[in-house]
């Protein structure tokens, strides 16, 4: 009777060590199916809004002041300052206004981060078979990252950040983006 119970209870654990380490593909899975169909219901359960815009936003700003300090158009201008100023007002209305459930199924389909355009009409999918490259990693316990690549920009892969909710529960909470072409090199996508 003592060796049932011990594996059952060993079985058990090994369930839910199972489950745990699971979630967040069977999460990844349904965040990518919902953005295939356009299920915005499903798409707002599993996306945090705002922790994916504030990492949007974070991500963004930076890249705005890093490209305004390394301009030498800028070194010397007041307008450069007013740019300084008010770039992240402008950023950060542009992601709270593009930021929505279509906005992250473009992503997912594409493998691009939203930009402008994409309020007036969705992305297409980049490359012409229209299959984004998926890989999948936890990057700690709590953080697991769905990465996306366009065959077409295979050095270009955006990290889509899961974020632990709860035991078993997984939400799309933040986003890593590819690193820009270096300067003068012109973007695959740019080229076509």
């Amino acid at each position: 009777m003592k060796g049932w119970v011990r594996g059952l209870l060993i079985l058990s654990a090994i369930v839910v060590v199972a489950a745990y380490l699971a979630m967040p593909i069977l999460t990844v899975r349904a965040l990518v199916r919902a953005a295939e169909t356009g299920d915005e219901a499903a798409l707002e359960r599993l996306v945090d809004f705002p922790a994916f815009r504030e990492s949007l936003k974070e991500q963004l700003t930076g890249r705005l002041m890093a490209e305004m300090r390394e301009d030498e158009r800028t070194d010397d201008s007041a307008l450069a300052g007013l740019g300084m100023l008010f770039g992240p007002m402008l950023v950060d209305g542009a992601v709270d206004a593009l930021v929505n459930p279509q906005a992250i199924a473009a992503m997912v389909e594409t493998a691009e981060a939203p930009g402008p355009a994409d309020a007036v009409t969705p992305s297409e999918p980049a490359s012409e078979d229209g299959e984004i490259r998926k890989s999948y990693a936890y990057r700690d316990l709590n953080t697991f990252v769905l990465g996306l690549t366009d065959p077409e920009r295979p050095d270009e892969t955006l990290k889509l950040l899961l974020k632990r909710d709860g035991p078993f529960g997984w939400k799309l909470a933040g986003v890593e983006l590819p690193n820009p072409p270096p300067e003068g090199e012109v973007a695959p996508s740019e080229a076509r």
